[in-house]
């Protein structure tokens, strides 16, 4: 039996959201049932293109309708993603690196990984390897350019993960400490696929990518995801590990250390390697179909009913996979915390909203593939179901905080607009601290759904748990500490003893906030020189 929260907390959430009387509160009865249910066995983990993900779709449009949400795609409650299914077939493959006309011994797994960024099964590969540095063009970090109008098409680029670092000269370059969007191998493969490449391989470090080689090979050794109808990619899109690197270097005659240095400074040039990628890559290809579940609380002002504020989190987790034979049997990833909790916290919240309509619109957003590299947000700001111009802002929620209640709130990626004293002011009103500011070494802005609407021009953050717990700080940290290990793994369940006290108030906050943007006089706006910020300026 769930234990009720403590007198104390219940006084010190009833005293946060008391500010906030005319906005609607968000309960937690119903956060826990979609939770509990959501996550359950029932729902097979919610996998991309897996049956678990059927299920949670027709759930999901369900429980918008009795929610009282108004479809928001014509007179669907869904948006249909198309998504390509890619999986590098290397049994089956001729492929292979050539440095001075000799074969590396690279194997598929164990030292370089790769697939078609461009969903097509078959590539007959020949072409020239170019070290092109951190594969960079930045007019705004001071001109700075690794293509030097260098013509790469055709060409097999080799490149660095990560920006470059900040000097003593230069402190706050490429993002001081934080990764910059350039630094994310996401627009590595972009840039290369405008240039025309034929391909990218990046150089694994654990300390640039923030992860070992052991995550780079669970997500490229398995079936990989693309929209099947967004700008094509290049033809091979891959890492290697450093060791790799050093011996394809080595044998090209170029020392990779020495290249690694000039990198770093802005007047790098690209280097021609003497090497080749030949042979023949084969994959396998399969095309399926996926929805984002939207719904809309039409606003109250005669004008500003116009304008949107969008609460997104995605529904999919990594559903069922292999025997079980290191998770105790268990194929099912259920994905508890990631991110049943926030398809549950949007739910709840969207139950509340619609009793309680603002001046705005309001849209109520669940969207796939998340797992898959943000598939269905980037589907959706592509092809948007409320002109992006007229959406004010988007909010996110992914995994909610299952410790407890907490006296702050994380509103990182705020400070990048107005939402920064919007989202300070609601947490002041609720009593809340806003959690200090780290350096985003991780990229952790450009890797949730917000950042597709971001990226599209629209003023977007990610809405995180707090850390200063009310209740036991030695057992709340080793709480949320332990949850580490579980993290995409198959021991991510739901517990029925959880305190869901911090999910509430985090869903709350988000609402909160939500509402002082649809009930603002005007929109919020970009800091001024914001990148994105100069995304939604072109496209006004």
């Amino acid at each position: 039996m769930h234990k009720t929260v403590s007198s104390a907390i219940a006084a010190s959430l009833a005293l946060a959201f008391s500010a906030h009387a005319a906005n609607p509160i968000v309960p937690e009865a119903p956060l826990r049932a979609h939770l509990a249910t959501l996550s359950s066995d029932v729902f097979e983990g919610r996998g991309t293109g897996q049956r678990g993900g059927e299920l949670t779709v027709v759930y999901l449009e369900n429980q918008a309708m009795a929610a009282g949400l108004k479809p928001a795609n014509g007179g669907s409650y869904r948006q249909s993603v198309k998504i390509a299914g890619v999986k590098a077939q290397p049994q089956d493959s001729s492929v292979a690196l050539n440095a001075n006309g000799k074969a590396l011994p690279l194997v598929f797994g164990k030292d370089w990984v790769w697939a078609p960024g461009d969903a097509k099964p078959v590539h007959a590969m020949d072409a020239e390897l170019v070290f092109v540095g951190y594969g960079i063009k930045a007019p705004e970090e001071g001109g700075w350019d690794d293509y030097k109008d260098v013509d790469v098409k055709g060409k097999l680029l080799v490149m660095l993960v990560n920006d470059p670092a900040p000097t003593g000269a230069e402190p706050n370059r490429f993002g001081g400490k934080g990764l910059t969007y350039y630094g994310r191998w996401t627009y590595k493969f972009e840039e290369a696929a405008r240039r025309g490449a034929a391909g990218v391989l990046l150089i694994h470090t654990d300390a640039s990518a923030s992860y070992g080689w052991s995550v780079v090979q669970n997500s490229w050794m398995a079936e990989r995801f693309q929209l099947a109808d967004a700008d094509l990619g290049t033809g091979m899109q891959g890492w290697m590990t450093d060791a790799a690197a050093r011996s394809l270097f080595a044998a090209a005659g170029q020392d990779l250390d020495k290249l690694r240095a000039s990198a770093e400074d802005k007047s790098f040039k690209p280097v021609v390697l003497n090497a080749r990628v030949q042979g023949e890559s084969k994959a396998a290809v399969r095309t399926l179909e996926q929805f984002n579940v939207a719904g809309i609380v039409p606003g109250t002002d005669s004008k500003l009913k116009d304008e949107l504020v969008i609460y997104s989190a995605h529904w999919d987790h990594l559903g069922k996979q292999g025997d079980g034979g290191t998770n105790g049997g268990d194929t099912i990833f259920n994905g508890a915390v990631d991110n049943a909790s926030g398809t549950a916290g949007l739910l709840a919240m969207a139950q509340e909203a619609a009793r309680h309509p603002a001046r705005r619109s309001q849209m109520f957003l669940w969207v796939a593939a998340e797992e898959q590299g943000l598939l269905g947000s980037a589907a959706y700001a592509a092809k948007p179901l409320w002109p992006l111009n007229k959406t004010a802002a988007a909010l996110n929620l992914d995994s909610l905080n299952f410790v407890g209640a907490a006296r702050d709130i994380g509103v990182q990626g705020s400070e990048r607009s107005s939402l920064g004293a919007l989202a300070a002011g609601t947490a002041r009103s609720m009593r809340l601290a806003v959690a200090a500011a780290r350096p985003d070494l991780g990229g952790g802005y450009f890797r949730s759904d917000h950042f597709s609407f971001a990226k599209a021009g629209v003023p977007a953050f990610s809405i995180e748990g707090g850390h200063d717990w009310v209740k036991d700080k030695a057992a709340s940290d080793a709480k949320a500490k332990a949850y580490g290990p579980r993290y995409h793994q198959a021991s991510d369940e739901y517990d029925p003893n959880w305190d869901l006290s911090g999910m509430v108030q985090q869903a709350q906050f988000t609402l909160n906030l939500g509402y002082a943007v649809a009930n603002a006089p005007a929109m919020p706006t970009w800091k001024a020189g914001d990148q994105f910020g100069k995304v939604r300026e072109g496209g006004k």
